[in-house]
């Protein structure tokens, strides 16, 4: 009965220890820069010469950090 008890208690420590996260595993993510561009081309159909369009591109940031668009490209 005595090392039952004993078990019993060893392993509520355990757990215990397990979901408090009492093992020196902390969580630390880095501040990260995610894009997300949902729509990446866009295929304009026929125009008319000089004729004004324009097209409007969703860019997000997902991450943790201040995204720095540095560059655009035309094709």
């Amino acid at each position: 009965m005595k090392k039952k008890t004993i078990f019993l208690l060893a392993l509520a420590c355990c757990i215990l220890f397990f979901q408090t996260g009492s093992f020196g595993t902390e969580k630390n993510t880095p501040n990260l820069q995610t894009v997300f561009v949902p729509e990446t081309r866009y295929k304009f159909g026929p125009v008319l010469e000089g004729t004004e369009i324009k097209h409007d591109f969703i860019v997000q940031n997902k991450g943790t950090a201040p995204l720095k668009i540095e560059k655009v490209r035309t094709g």
